[in-house]
Parts: C-alpha cells; structure tokens; sequence
C-alpha cells in the first residue's frame, strides 16, 4: 500500500468524529440561568395595597350629638341659668334684668343670637333653637333640609300644623320618641324648605314670638 492510501486511511476516522461532533445538540441551559422573558410593557413598582383611612368616605360629617331630647350638651332641661352657666364650656351672653322672666342666653361671640339661643322661663332652661346649616337635630334634621326629608327622618311622627305668620308655611312638630314630654319642631317657610328648628317643652316650644 502506498504512502498516500496510508494517510487516508489515518485520516478519515478523525473527519467522521468531526462531522459527528457537529451534529450533536448543545446542551440545554438549565432552568435557574435563564433570563426573564420578556415583557411587552415595562414592570412599574406597584406600592403594597392600604386600607383608606378613616373618614375617607366623601360623606358629610356626622351630628356631634350636642342637641339632644333632654337638652343640649351638658345643659339639661329644667336647670336654672347658673347651672346651666356653670355646665356650659364657654361664657353665655344675653338674660334678663333679674333672670327670673322669660330670656334667651346665647354664645359668647355668636354672630346673631338668632342663630342658637336658649331660652330660660322662671328661672327654668325650656327650649333651645337654631337658625343656622351646621348645627343637626336630633334624628338627623337641619335647616336647608325639606319638609320631605323631614318626614322620610321622622316617619310616622309628624303632625303638620300650619304656619301663624308664613302663608304656605307650616310647623312640622315631632314628639320625643322616648315618651318624654320634649318635642322637636321644624319651621317649614312657603317654599317647603325648613328655615328654623327648635326643642324643647311644652308650650314655650310651641312660643312662636320666643320671649316677646
């Protein structure tokens, strides 16, 4: 055999491990190398979710729960004005020359006593009213509301009596649902919304002058 056969021959076992070799598949990447797919969109950080806080509700505040059948705050019906001076957490202006005829007393710095005063007969607190939007009855009711949201508050419970001076207006009077004698009365003008509200005892709730 010549030498060229033998070289041949030498050769093509290696050019069959060759092709061999370039035939095999690559190993497979294991799962932990992998890098993350890919998204269509960027990943934003997303901040952990959080209950709302409290009051974050977008409803109107709630009654303060000052005005109640009783009374208001720590003033209670059928206490003398000094008690009630002395129960109240601020100074009270107003009264009369010897405070023992009808009278009103009101807030120091109250911007009109019509807004809210007490009225004091015979040395005895009987009523208080209200002629201003924040202030809240007990029940739920306030000036701005109308008469039928009065009623859809109180239901069952109205008695409608009209109106001593207002044509078209009415009185819109609520006995305390505790059978207590204390009564709570809505002032309804002519255009069916409630300008006023007072509470109190029978009959300086029913006074419609006050203390004139």
């Amino acid at each position: 055999m010549s030498n060229a056969m033998r070289r041949c021959w030498t050769l093509a076992p290696l050019l069959v491990l060759a092709l061999v070799a370039c035939n095999r598949e690559p190993p497979a990447t294991p799962a932990a190398d992998l890098p993350p797919p890919a998204s269509d969109q960027p990943v934003e950080d997303v901040p952990p979710a959080t209950a709302p806080p409290a009051g974050a509700t977008g409803a109107a505040p709630a009654a303060s729960g000052m005005a109640r059948w009783d009374g208001y705050g720590d003033a209670r019906f059928g206490m003398g004005a000094a008690q009630v001076r002395q129960a109240w957490s601020g100074a009270l202006e107003g009264g009369g020359a010897d405070d023992t005829t009808c009278f009103h007393l009101s807030p120091a710095g109250e911007a009109s006593p019509v807004g809210f005063a007490l009225m004091f007969e015979d040395d005895r607190f009987v009523r208080y009213s209200v002629a201003n939007e924040a202030m809240v009855a007990p029940g739920g009711g306030r000036v701005g509301m109308d008469a039928g949201q009065v009623a859809a508050l109180y239901p069952d419970r109205i008695r409608e009596q009209p109106h001593k001076y207002v044509e078209g207006g009415r009185y819109l009077r609520i006995p305390a649902a505790d059978d207590s004698a204390t009564v709570l009365l809505f002032e309804v003008g002519a255009d069916g919304v409630v300008d006023q509200w007072r509470l109190g005892l029978p009959p300086q709730v029913d006074y419609v002058e006050g203390c004139s």
